[in-house]
């Protein structure tokens, strides 16, 4: 019995032995990060009351401060230090649209899905015909900017730019910064061939998510002829 007693004594010394744990003890722990960047999570933690420094390059961050507050900034670097939710894309498709009083307008037919959007502009602006001059599709990672180029024929340019594209929280409306849409024409000036540049800018366009929308119009060689921008943006799980 005394060696049975002996035995639960030695067992219990340990646990009895260890003081409580003071929460204003100045500790220091290193945290190493998987997903987020030091620098991101350090501003974040600002305001937790422990001294932070990190290196970008190991991902790891160092703690210093009372062990409570030490153990609260950990707790929270855990909730930070998650892989990023995957940033969707944004599918635009850019028409190029010309309305005109002159006869035989170059161009191409405008195409059945655009059919009842060149209806509203032939309300509002009544030239006697309209064509396609050239069609651009781009895709744009979400809060990134993007462009692209093509040949509308006769030697004329098209172009296409961002500064960015987002997405709201449902993903129902599409934000478009800084968007310019251009288009280069050649003539003949001196034997020399030269270009006249026109298009439309603006610094934010709003789109509902498949919508068919005219951004703007631009005069090309006087009021008798303009050139219309039509877009519409989807978004790509």
């Amino acid at each position: 019995m005394k060696r049975l007693l002996l035995a639960l004594v030695l067992i219990a010394a340990p646990v009895i032995a260890q003081p409580p744990q003071d929460p204003t003890e100045k500790i220091q722990k290193l945290v190493t990060l998987k997903y987020a960047e030091p620098a991101i999570v350090r501003r974040l933690l600002g305001n937790f009351g422990v001294d932070i420094s990190w290196d970008d390059h190991s991902k790891v961050i160092a703690l210093s401060g009372p062990r409570s507050r030490v153990t609260t900034a950990e707790d929270a670097i855990k909730q930070l230090d998650v892989p990023a939710a995957a940033q969707k894309d944004i599918e635009l498709t850019i028409y190029f649209v010309v309305g005109s009083d002159q006869p035989n307008l170059a161009g191409n037919p405008i195409p059945q899905d655009l059919q009842s959007t060149v209806a509203a502009l032939k309300s509002t602006f009544p030239f006697k015909g309209y064509v396609l001059l050239d069609v651009l599709s781009l895709r744009a990672r979400s809060g990134v900017s993007a462009d692209t180029t093509g040949q509308a024929g006769g030697n004329r340019f098209t172009q296409f730019r961002v500064r960015s594209a987002s997405i709201d929280g449902d993903g129902s409306m599409i934000r478009l910064d800084g968007l310019r849409a251009g288009l280069r024409i050649p003539h003949s000036e001196g034997g020399k061939t030269q270009y006249t540049d026109t298009g439309i800018s603006t610094d934010i366009v709003d789109v509902k998510e498949g919508q068919k929308l005219v951004v703007g119009r631009s005069s090309l060689d006087g009021p008798e002829k303009a050139l219309f921008l039509v877009l519409i943006a989807k978004v790509i799980n």
